[in-house]
């Protein structure tokens, strides 16, 4: 198991491979579908976006409210596969590692490559756990997307699994083709 801090991410990204594990730690940004519609309509008006896309990890969650004493409610990753039509361009523009669950697009596994990324995935039905590693958490735009809204986490430790790394692996296609190979 290796352990990483988001500021990290940018170098230790190329040397990631599908299937290692890892414990993340440091600043990770929510966005979903809506969120990713807004962000691409302010590139495409050259005005601020609400985090700098260069070396940031994205986490297609929209968390629940927080209960008393807590820092966030439930939050599990979302289907990344509904941010593929936008992840391409903010993989370009420097965006260093996506965390969500399930398969990309062939354009988004392209991307990750050309840029030297990583696409984690995080344990899908488990948002209650998942909230127990996060310390932080600030809406930073969007609030009226009311769980969709962009917040900053903190991560302490967050367990993923690396799913399509920047030399081309990927668990989805590798590990059908291994299924495939073996004797029932």
């Amino acid at each position: 198991m290796t352990e990483l801090n988001t500021n990290e991410l940018k170098e230790k990204a190329k040397t990631l491979r599908a299937g290692d594990k890892v414990l993340l730690s440091g600043t990770v940004y929510t966005s979903r579908d809506a969120a990713h519609k807004r962000i691409k309509e302010l590139i495409a008006k050259g005005e601020p976006l609400p985090y700098e896309l260069d070396g940031a990890a994205i986490y297609y969650a929209g968390p629940t409210a927080a209960k008393d004493g807590m820092v966030i409610g439930s939050c599990g990753p979302t289907t990344s596969g509904r941010m593929d039509v936008y992840s391409p361009d903010m993989l370009d523009m420097g965006l260093s590692a996506m965390i969500g669950k399930g398969e990309r697009s062939q354009a988004v596994c392209d991307a990750i490559v050309r840029n030297g990324a990583v696409y984690f995935c995080a344990v899908g039905g488990a948002g209650a756990l998942a909230c127990k590693c996060i310390t932080e958490c600030d809406v930073i735009a969007f609030e009226d997307l009311g769980c969709e809204s962009v917040k900053r986490l903190n991560f302490e430790k967050f367990p993923l699994i690396v799913a399509i790394d920047c030399v081309g692996g990927n668990i989805f296609r590798d590990g059908r083709a291994k299924y495939a190979q073996t004797d029932m």
